[in-house]
């Protein structure tokens, strides 16, 4: 009988119950007996022992299902080893139902900080597997994660639809993508809705740089610009402070993010009428799209054979289209970013697209 537990963690995205059906699916067509533990709201469900047995069954029809069956909560990597209000020991709990159920294999769905957990546990003993999911894209060691496509998609849609009310009143509209550390999603999203200014976290900009942009679309007959902004867009002035001086500035903002400051800066020197969307979470709802289905069915299938092959420890990772057995230790708590002198930004520069830098 093998046993495995699985869980999603951190923030929810489209494709979570997708790499799961593909887990399951992956080892029930091979496996004659197996038992799977379901661990609700992440890892507080293996802390708690908060789960429940499921079958071949409830991953059936959750393919193009949003959202995660299990549920998800954020559980702080850096609160994992300090004791909660009763004094348990979470890392201790953690191993203790594992090892009370029996367990072959914990599956953990998750991004940065989940994966520093997923590590963590593999460093006490635990044979893990690690699925790579956010809409951020940022988790380094995989060319791609999940939920990343269907998150483009969205904040694809919302720039394509601020498209038609901009030209009709020849303003300026601010689409805020999420992103506070990296700018992944609003690098694709804003080359794919066509925005005019895409700021990004890696790339500080500098407001005068953004206000010459709009001037000069505005010169050339352009009525109306669109800027595409990363919730972690930072001007180079504030990119000049320590990370101490820059959280006590955020926190005495008056803004209730940078894309509201931009707009009153752009306002300020531009004199002309400036809109703020923000889509927020919708970017992490609905059905996935097919890309991410695929790639799900295909991580999912990866892990249920590192599993069937008493292959623990690893990432499963897709690089160059292929899925790959990456070690935990070489990725856990390493963070990928947009390169500023990448290909594809000097590409977007090339046809006009301003990064404020």
């Amino acid at each position: 009988m093998m046993k495995i537990g699985m869980l999603t963690s951190g923030g929810d995205c489209q494709a979570l119950n997708a790499a799961m059906r593909g887990v399951v699916k992956g080892l029930t067509t091979n496996v004659d007996e197996l038992e799977i533990y379901g661990f609700e709201n992440g890892y507080k469900g293996l802390i708690y022992e908060q789960y429940r047995i499921l079958t071949a069954s409830d991953f059936s029809g959750i393919l193009t299902r949003g959202g995660t069956i299990l549920g998800s909560s954020r559980q702080p990597f850096k609160q994992m080893r300090v004791p909660d209000e009763n004094g348990l020991d979470k890392v201790e709990a953690m191993k203790s139902t594992y090892r009370k159920l029996g367990l072959d294999c914990l599956v953990i769905l998750g991004g940065n900080g989940t994966q520093k957990t997923a590590n963590l546990l593999r460093e006490e003993g635990l044979n893990i597997i690690h699925l790579p999911k956010t809409i951020d894209n940022d988790i380094y060691g995989t060319d791609v994660t999940f939920g990343f496509q269907s998150a483009i998609n969205i904040a694809t849609e919302t720039i394509d639809c601020i498209h038609t009310t901009a030209a009709s009143h020849n303003r300026v509209f601010i689409v805020e993508v999420m992103g506070h550390k990296v700018g992944w999603l609003t690098l694709y999203a804003g080359v794919a809705g066509g925005a005019d200014i895409i700021l990004l976290p890696e790339i500080p900009y500098d407001i005068d740089k953004v206000v010459e942009a709009i001037h000069k679309r505005t010169k050339d007959g352009k009525g109306f610009t669109i800027l595409a902004v990363a919730e972690g867009a930072i001007s180079k002035e504030d990119a000049e402070l320590s990370k101490k001086q820059y959280k006590a500035k955020v926190a005495s903002r008056k803004y209730p993010s940078v894309s509201y400051e931009i707009a009153d800066q752009i306002q300020e020197k531009c004199g002309v009428e400036v809109r703020v969307a923000v889509p927020g979470h919708t970017q992490r709802g609905g059905s996935p799209c097919p890309y991410d289905r695929v790639l799900c069915t295909r991580l999912g299938s990866a892990a249920a054979k590192a599993i069937m092959d008493g292959k623990f420890g690893y990432m499963i990772a897709m690089i160059n289209n292929k899925t790959k057995c990456v070690p935990l230790e070489d990725v856990a708590g390493k963070l990928k970013t947009v390169d500023p002198d990448s290909q594809m930004i000097q590409e977007a520069k090339r046809i006009g697209i301003s990064f404020g830098d």
